[in-house]
């Protein structure tokens, strides 16, 4: 296959953000009556938009959450996004070195990327090529996020690499039938998280964001010489 789109998923591919949004989610959903740690966010939820983890939560409560919850998770993600948030290692790089057109296809909100990508000197590189699945009716792991990413480039989905750290997103690319690269390089991902990776259905997994040009020259050479 020629690749002609490289979409990124955000948190823990574009920016090391996993570690950060888990502990703070934790730390407000334990504050609102949802005592939770911030493993269990991560295996629960990672990936998964915040409306599809409120369903989630609140039918498990048998209520919604309070209104303040939302306007503090919010206030607190973007306050440790600003103070502790780095770019992943490579990333800008890559952005300099790479030939295909790229773009964002993110479970996170528009308002919090662009604090998340802006803190990390990567909002002005990707905008307004970003995307968010509050755009779409169903997120990861549905794939109409990708889907609507790659009509709004003007890229067949067969034409596209999608560059995931979740299990939702690996599904969610599979669904979309596009070639989907497992990363594993952010500071959350543990000991055999790239097995994980590869066991959902990963094409390949790397944990070196300065591979990425390479592995997506690899599939262009394989498919014309398979």
């Amino acid at each position: 296959m020629a690749a002609d789109l490289i979409i990124f998923d955000c948190d823990g591919v574009l920016v090391d953000s996993e570690a950060i949004s888990c502990r703070t989610h934790a730390d407000v959903l334990t504050r609102h009556g949802y005592p939770i740690t911030s493993e269990q966010v991560s295996e629960r939820f990672l990936g998964r938009s915040t409306k599809q983890a409120n369903l989630e939560i609140e039918t498990e409560l048998g209520r919604k959450l309070p209104e303040a919850y939302h306007g503090d998770l919010q206030d607190e993600l973007f306050r440790a996004f600003e103070a502790d948030l780095e770019a992943i290692r490579g990333i800008h790089d890559v952005l300099d070195v790479v030939t295909q057109r790229v773009c964002v296809a993110s479970s996170g909100s528009h308002p919090r990327m662009r604090v998340s990508l802006g803190s990390t000197g990567l909002y002005e590189r990707l905008a307004p090529n970003i995307f968010s699945s509050s755009q779409v009716t169903n997120g990861k792991p549905a794939p109409d996020l990708f889907l609507f990413a790659a009509k709004e480039m003007g890229v067949p989905p067969e034409r596209c690499v999608v560059i995931e750290d979740s299990l939702a997103g690996i599904a969610g690319a599979r669904a979309a039938r596009m070639k989907v690269f497992g990363f594993y390089g952010g500071s959350h991902c543990g000991a055999g998280h790239a097995e994980t990776l590869r066991q959902a259905g990963a094409d390949l997994t790397f944990s070196d964001m300065h591979q990425l040009p390479e592995l997506v020259r690899r599939i262009e050479v394989d498919a014309l010489t398979g």
